[in-house]
């Protein structure tokens, strides 16, 4: 097993209080709003992505997910953070012991949209996979990146919403960041970048990661009732795309067997890939294995 990492999110007093780092201009950095978490729970079952991508959903398959989405219409947060019961921390399953699930987040937006080639580059050159969370605003100023990132099977790319906000049925603010100001925002939040990805790339998500990584729990249904698993971390690699190439390399060889690791693709110039370029080598020595979410 691995060891507990010390920018994880065990071992951190607010595990994401750091996960600000691509809020965009105008966007606020405070500090967090008091957070009530509940333990996590087991994976959700969502649905993967079909094989062969189409357009937008039919008339009654449309009609179906409003149906899906109904209930949840009544119903009241009472729980809000990170690690809330549906969100996925870790994945065990089927992997070997020492398995990682490395995942970076291009937030996008004026401070956000850049792409750092070099992080990219050193995971083509140990040939380890990872899980790509992809910004409506960073696919819009990134499309032919984007396009080569979902050709490349070593990636797996995913939905991290469509204005990068915390996902809340009331508006519920993290980091001075506002969240969802309501129900149909929640589900436009998840739908908008989804629908994007699939009509400009021909390409389906079937995980959801929101900026800022917060959620309350009746947002968290929401995702799973569109058919997407929500990622959280267990992990926190580089602390909003701030934290130092040692302390990159600390958190990953501190990680957790099985923990989802989160970091950023989208700021060529910190710490993370030069972290990430250190520790690589030491992890495949001690023989850990690295594998997309699936």
């Amino acid at each position: 097993m691995l060891g507990l990492g010390v920018l994880g999110a065990a071992g951190l007093v607010g595990g994401s209080a750091v996960l600000q780092g691509c809020s965009t201009q105008g966007e606020g950095r405070g500090t967090p709003t008091a957070t009530t978490t509940a333990q996590p729970g087991p994976p959700s079952s969502g649905s993967s992505a079909p094989d062969a991508p189409s357009g937008s959903p039919q008339p009654d398959a449309e009609a179906e997910i409003q149906r899906t989405l109904a209930p949840l219409r009544q119903q009241q947060p009472t729980q809000w953070g990170t690690a809330l019961a549906g969100i996925t921390q870790r994945l065990d399953s089927g992997r070997p012991a020492a398995t990682l699930y490395l995942t970076f987040d291009a937030c996008g937006g004026p401070s956000g949209s850049d792409y750092d080639a070099e992080l990219i580059d050193v995971l083509r050159e140990h040939a380890v996979p990872a899980t790509l969370f992809l910004n409506s605003r960073w696919v819009t100023a990134n499309p032919e990146i984007t396009r080569k990132l979902i050709a490349d099977p070593l990636f797996q790319v995913e939905n991290h919403g469509t204005s990068h906000r915390p996902l809340s049925v009331n508006g519920r603010s993290a980091y001075g960041i506002e969240g969802t100001a309501n129900f149909d925002a929640a589900v436009e939040e998840i739908r908008g970048n989804e629908r994007s990805l699939r009509e400009a790339f021909n390409h389906n998500t079937s995980w959801f990661r929101s900026g800022t990584a917060h959620y309350d729990d009746v947002a968290v249904s929401i995702c799973r009732a569109l058919g997407h698993r929500v990622a959280g971390f267990g992990t926190n690699v580089d602390s909003g795309a701030t934290a130092s190439a040692a302390d990159v390399r600390r958190a990953l060889l501190g990680a957790d067997a099985g923990d989802i690791c989160i970091a950023h693709m989208n700021h060529p110039g910190s710490g993370t890939a030069a972290g990430l370029r250190r520790a690589l080598p030491e992890l495949l020595d001690r023989k850990t294995s690295f594998a997309k979410l699936g």
